[in-house]
C-alpha cells in the first residue's frame, strides 16, 4: 500500500497556524500504535512558546499553566515571569486561570526549622516592627501633635495681646497644661489655614485662565470720588465671559418684552465698540506692561515642576514611605500656618479692632456674641477699600507693577469677602426670616427666640444657617425644574447654574462690587416675599379658618408611650431615606408645573411665552414650519438675538443668546404677565395650605389609634402624613397608567403587584423587623445592661427601642460589609440589591441572608442563657453567683470570642512568619505549575524530561 502524506494548517483561536501531519498509512505494513506514537512526537517537536515563540529546550522547558489550547497553550517559565511583572496580574488575561508556582527548597533542608532559626526570624520580624513603630509613633506625633500644638499656641500668642506673651512662647510651646484641648483647636487652625491656602492657589488659576479684569489689565481714567465704578463697570460688558444674565440697569418691563427698537440697540453697541478702542489705544503702554508683568510671573521650569511631583508623593510628604523627608515639610506647614495667621486673621482683626474702638462701636460689637468674627469683617472690609484708593493712586503715578499687585490683593480681599456674604450671610437671613414668619406656628415669640439666642447663640445662629441653606437648596432646585418645563427665556433674569459656561468666581473677579450688592438685594426681596407668601400668609388663613389647628407639637415630653429617639431613629433610617430616594416625586411635581403651566398659557394666551412654538408646530410639515416662521419674520415678531434681554444675553456672552427661542407676543403683554403673576402666587398660597395641613392632619388621625390622645412630635406625624400621601398617590399613578392596557392586563398587574408586596412583606419582616430586634436585643445584654445596670437591679428591656436601635446596627454592619472585602454575606447582599424589588427571589433571600443571619443570632441569643438558666444551677452555685453569671455571661463569652479570633490570627501570622523564615533561608527557586485538563485541577504532575527545571 502507498504511504499517502500531506502537512495541513491548523488554526486555534486566531493563532498562527501549527503544522500538523496526517498519514494514511497500510494497516499491513505499519500499526496504529507506531502512526500514533510518530504522531505524538511529531507534534511535542513543535510546540512553541506563546510569548517568544521559541521551542522548549532541556535549559528552558515548556509549560501548559492555563486552559488556554493550541499555539498559545505552551509558555517558558521565564517568558511568563516578565509577562506578569508587566501586566502586574497573577492569571491568564484570556481564560482567568491563576498560574500556581510549587517552591523549590534546598536539599539539606530539615523537616523542622531548628528552634534558633526560628527565634532568629522572630527577633528580626520583632525588631523591624519596632522600628517601624518609632517611625509611625514619630510621624503621629509630628502631624497629630507638633503641628496643631505649635499653631494653637502660636494663634493664642499673636491674640492675647501682650508683649510677654511673646517672650514666653517658647515656654508655652513646652507646656503641657490644655494638651487635648489646644490640639483639637490646632487641628481647626491648620484646616483654616490650608483651605486659605489652596483658595489662593485655586484663585490664582481663575485669573490665568479665566483672565483678570479689564481694570487691571488696563490704565483707568484720573481717579475720582466714581473712579472704582468707572474702573470697573467695563467688567460687566468685556471681561466677563462666563457671566450669567442678571437684571440689567433698565427697568424689568421693558426687558420682558422681545423685539422693541433692536436699531437702537445696535447703535448703542457701536457706540460702546468706539468708546472701549479709545479707551484700549490710549492704555496700550500700561496694558503692555502688565501684560509682561503676568508673563514674568508665570516664567517657571514645568520640567522641573514635573518632576518635583514624581518624586514626592503622600506617603514621602507625611513620612510614610519610612524617610525622615518629612521633618521639612512638618516646618514648612509650621512657617505657612504661621504666615496665614499673621497675614489673614492676626492684621484683618486688629484692623478692624482699632477702627470700631475709634468710631466707638465697640461695645455693640461685644453685646453680639460674636467680637472676633464681626472685627476680622469689618477689618477686611477696610483692607478692600485701602486697597482700591491705593490702587488708583499707583494708576496715577504709573507705578505698573504696584498697581497690578494691589488689584490681585483687592480681588483676593474681594472674593473672600463675596464668598462670605453668598455662603454665610445670605442664608442666615433667609433662616432668620424664616424663623420669624412661622413664629405662630410654634406658639413663639420673638422674646423667646432672643433668650434662646443668649443661652446658646453659636448654636442658635448655625441652626438658622442650616435651615436657610436647605430653603436656598430648594429653591434653586425648583428654579432647575422650572427651565426644564418652561421655555428657554423665560427665566432670562435668573442665573443657569446647569449652564457649563456658568462660573461664579469668575463672576466676584470681574463684576464691579454694586452689581453684587444690588443682586444680594433684589435675592433678598425676591427669597423673603416668597417667605411672605408660602409661609406668613397660610400661617394666618389657617388660623383664622381652623383655630384648633396649630400650633404644632413640637416639644419633647418625657411620658410620651414611645421613645423620641426610637421614633427619630425610624424617621431618619426608614422613612425619609424611602421618600428621599423615590424619582417618582420629582417626576410628580415636574407634571404638575407643566399641567400648570399650559392651563396658564391657555387661558391667558402665553403659551407660546412659556413653551415656545414648537410644541404647536410638532406634527407640521417642515415647509409649513417655514412658511410659520417665514410669516412671524414679517409681523415683527423677533428672532433669535432680539429684544432687550436677549441683546442683554448677547452682550454678556458676546454672543447670541444661548437657549433663547422667540416667542409670539399677544395684545396686552404687559398685563397678561401681571395677571400670570398674580395666578402664579394664588396657585403656591394654596399649594402651601395643602402641603401645611394635609400631611399633618392625616398623620395626626392615624397615630391617634396607636398613641391615643398623647402629644406627639409634629415632625413625626408630618413624616407618616406625607409618607401615606405619597403611597396614595403613587398607587393613583400606577391604576391610571394600566387604564388604557384593558381589565385583563390590569388583573394581571394587580396579581403580578400584590405577590410582589407580599413577598416584600414576608423580606421586610425578616429583615427589617426579626433580624433588627434580635440585634438591638443582643447588643442591650452584650454592652448596654452590664454597663448601666448593677447587679443587684434588674434590667429592664423595650423591644421597641431595642428594634429601633437595632435598625441602625444593622445598617451600620451592611454598610461595613459591604465596604469590606469579599466574603459570603457580602455577596448575598449585593445580591439583593441588584436584584431590587421587582425581581425579589424571596427562597433565596430566605436560604441565603434571613436564615443564617437569623440563626447566628438566635444561638448567640440562647446558648449563653440556656448555660446560665439550665446548666450552672446544676453545679450546686449560690443564688448570688447564679445572678452574677446571668447578668455577665453575654459580655464573658464575647471576650471568648474576642480571643479566639485574636489567638486565630496570632496563629495565621505565626505560621506566615514559619513559612517565611523557611523562604529566606531555603528557598533556592520556584516552578511553574502545568495545569491538569482531564481531572479540571492543577497539580504538579511531574513535566516530561526535557520541561524540568529548577
Amino acid at each position: 500500500m502507498l504511504c499517502l502524506g500531506f502537512w495541513r494548517g491548523a488554526t486555534v483561536g486566531g493563532s498562527p497556524r501549527v503544522p500538523f501531519l496526517c498519514a494514511f498509512l497500510a494497516p499491513s505494513r505499519v500499526s496504529r500504535a507506531e502512526v500514533c506514537t510518530w504522531r505524538k512526537s511529531r507534534v511535542q517537536s513543535r510546540h512553541i512558546c506563546r510569548v517568544c515563540r521559541s521551542e522548549g529546550t532541556p535549559e528552558k522547558p515548556l509549560y501548559h499553566p492555563c486552559v488556554c489550547t493550541g499555539s498559545i497553550k505552551f509558555i517558558h517559565q521565564e517568558c511568563l515571569v516578565q509577562w506578569l511583572k508587566h501586566s502586574r496580574k497573577e492569571y491568564c488575561e484570556l481564560c482567568k486561570h491563576r498560574f500556581a508556582f510549587t517552591p523549590i527548597y534546598s536539599p539539606d533542608m530539615p523537616s523542622r526549622l531548628p528552634i534558633q532559626d526560628i527565634f532568629a526570624g522572630l527577633v528580626t520580624s520583632i525588631g523591624t516592627a519596632i522600628r517601624y513603630w518609632f517611625h509611625y509613633t514619630l510621624v503621629a506625633f509630628a502631624w497629630l501633635g507638633v503641628v496643631p500644638l505649635t499653631a494653637c499656641r502660636i494663634y493664642k500668642c499673636l491674640f492675647t495681646g501682650s508683649v510677654s506673651s511673646l517672650l514666653t512662647l517658647p515656654l508655652d510651646m513646652l507646656s503641657t497644661d490644655n494638651l487635648l484641648a489646644d490640639c483639637l483647636q490646632g487641628c481647626f487652625v491648620v484646616t483654616c489655614t490650608l483651605c486659605a491656602f489652596i483658595s489662593l492657589v485655586w484663585l490664582r488659576e481663575q485669573i490665568v485662565h479665566g483672565g483678570a479684569p479689564v481694570w487691571l489689565e488696563h490704565a483707568a481714567p484720573p481717579f475720582n470720588a466714581a473712579g472704582h465704578h468707572q474702573n470697573e463697570a467695563p467688567a460687566g460688558g468685556n471681561g466677563a465671559e462666563n457671566v450669567a444674565p442678571e437684571q440689567p440697569a433698565n427697568p424689568p418691563a421693558e426687558n420682558a418684552v422681545v423685539g422693541e427698537n433692536p436699531e437702537a440697540q445696535d447703535e448703542q453697541a457701536e457706540e460702546e465698540e468706539e468708546e472701549n478702542e479709545e479707551e484700549d489705544e490710549a492704555g496700550g503702554e500700561d496694558a503692555a506692561d502688565a501684560n509682561n508683568g503676568a508673563q514674568d510671573d508665570m516664567n517657571w521650569n514645568a520640567l522641573e515642576w514635573d518632576r518635583a511631583a514624581e518624586e514626592l508623593t503622600w506617603e514621602r510628604m507625611l513620612g510614610l514611605d519610612g524617610s525622615l523627608v518629612f521633618l521639612e515639610h512638618v516646618f514648612w506647614v509650621v512657617s505657612l500656618n504661621t504666615l496665614f495667621i499673621l497675614v489673614f486673621a492676626f492684621c484683618p482683626y486688629h484692623i478692624g479692632h482699632f477702627s470700631l474702638v475709634g468710631l466707638g462701636f465697640e461695645e455693640h460689637v461685644q453685646a453680639s456674641h460674636f467680637e472676633g468674627l464681626i472685627t476680622t469683617i469689618v477689618g477686611y472690609i477696610l483692607l478692600a477699600i485701602t486697597l482700591i484708593i491705593c490702587h488708583g493712586l499707583a494708576t496715577l503715578v504709573r507705578f505698573h507693577r504696584s498697581r497690578r499687585l494691589l488689584g490681585v490683593c483687592y480681588i483676593v480681599v474681594k472674593v473672600s469677602l463675596l464668598v462670605v456674604v453668598e455662603i454665610g450671610v445670605f442664608p442666615l437671613i433667609c433662616g432668620w426670616w424664616l424663623d420669624i414668619c412661622s413664629l405662630e406656628m410654634f406658639d413663639a415669640t420673638l422674646r423667646d427666640r432672643e433668650l434662646s439666642f443668649q443661652s446658646a447663640p453659636g448654636t442658635t445662629m448655625f441652626l438658622h444657617w442650616l435651615v436657610g441653606m436647605v430653603y436656598v437648596f430648594y429653591f434653586a432646585s425648583f428654579i432647575l425644574l422650572l427651565r426644564e418645563v418652561l421655555r428657554p427665556g423665560v427665566l432670562w433674569f435668573l442665573r443657569n447654574l446647569n449652564d457649563p459656561d456658568f462660573n461664579p468666581v469668575q463672576e466676584m473677579i470681574h463684576l464691579p462690587i454694586y452689581r453684587h450688592l444690588r443682586r444680594f438685594v433684589l435675592s433678598v426681596i425676591v427669597f423673603g416675599s416668597i417667605v411672605l407668601l408660602m409661609l406668613w400668609l397660610p400661617i394666618r388663613i389657617i388660623k383664622s379658618l381652623l383655630p384648633s389647628f396649630l400650633p404644632y407639637n413640637v416639644m419633647l415630653y418625657s411620658d410620651a408611650p414611645v421613645s423620641e429617639l426610637s421614633l427619630e431613629l425610624l424617621l431618619l433610617q426608614v422613612v425619609l431615606p424611602a421618600l428621599l430616594e423615590q424619582g417618582h416625586t420629582r417626576q410628580w411635581l415636574k407634571g404638575l408645573v407643566r399641567a400648570w403651566t399650559v392651563t396658564a398659557g391657555y387661558l391667558l394666551d402665553l403659551h407660546s411665552y412659556l413653551l415656545g412654538d414648537q410644541e404647536e408646530n410638532e406634527n407640521s410639515a417642515n415647509q409649513q414650519v417655514n412658511n410659520n416662521q417665514h410669516a412671524r419674520n414679517n409681523n415683527a415678531v423677533p428672532v433669535v438675538g432680539e429684544g432687550l434681554h436677549a441683546a442683554h444675553q448677547a452682550i454678556l456672552q458676546q454672543g447670541g443668546p444661548i437657549g433663547f427661542q422667540p416667542y409670539r407676543r399677544p395684545l396686552h403683554f404687559p398685563l397678561r404677565i401681571f395677571l400670570l403673576i398674580v395666578f402664579m402666587c394664588i396657585t403656591l398660597l394654596i399649594a402651601s395650605l395643602i402641603c401645611l395641613t394635609l400631611p399633618v392632619f392625616a398623620g395626626r388621625w392615624l397615630m391617634s389609634f396607636w398613641t391615643g390622645t398623647a402629644k406627639i412630635h409634629e415632625l413625626y406625624t408630618a413624616a407618616c402624613g406625607l409618607y401615606v400621601c405619597w403611597l396614595t398617590i403613587r398607587a393613583v399613578t400606577v391604576l391610571v397608567a394600566w387604564m388604557p392596557q384593558g381589565r385583563r392586563v390590569i388583573f394581571q398587574k394587580v396579581k403580578e403587584w400584590s405577590l410582589m408586596i407580599m413577598k416584600t412583606l414576608i423580606v421586610a419582616v425578616l429583615l427589617a423587623g426579626v433580624v433588627p430586634l434580635l440585634l438591638g436585643l443582643l447588643f442591650e445584654l452584650v454592652i448596654v445592661a452590664p454597663l448601666r445596670v448593677p447587679l443587684d437591679q434588674t434590667p429592664l428591656f423595650y423591644p421597641w427601642q431595642d428594634w429601633a436601635l437595632g435598625v441602625l446596627h444593622a445598617k451600620i454592619i451592611a454598610a461595613i460589609t459591604l465596604m469590606g472585602p469579599q466574603w459570603w454575606l457580602k455577596t448575598v447582599i449585593e445580591q439583593v440589591y441588584a436584584n431590587g424589588i421587582r425581581n425579589i427571589d424571596l427562597h433565596y433571600i430566605i436560604r441565603k441572608l434571613a436564615a443564617p443571619v437569623i440563626s447566628v443570632l438566635l444561638l448567640s441569643l440562647c446558648v449563653p442563657y440556656v448555660i446560665a438558666s439550665g446548666i450552672v444551677p446544676l453545679l450546686g452555685v449560690t443564688a448570688e453567683m447564679q445572678n452574677l453569671v446571668h447578668r455577665r455571661i453575654y459580655p464573658f463569652l464575647l471576650m471568648v470570642v474576642v480571643l479566639m479570633g485574636i489567638l486565630s490570627f496570632q496563629v495565621r501570622q505565626f505560621k506566615r512568619l514559619y513559612e517565611h523564615i523557611k523562604n529566606d533561608k531555603y528557598l533556592v527557586g520556584q516552578r511553574l505549575v502545568n495545569y491538569e485538563r482531564k481531572s479540571g485541577k492543577q497539580g504538579t504532575s511531574p513535566p516530561p524530561p526535557q520541561s524540568s527545571q529548577e
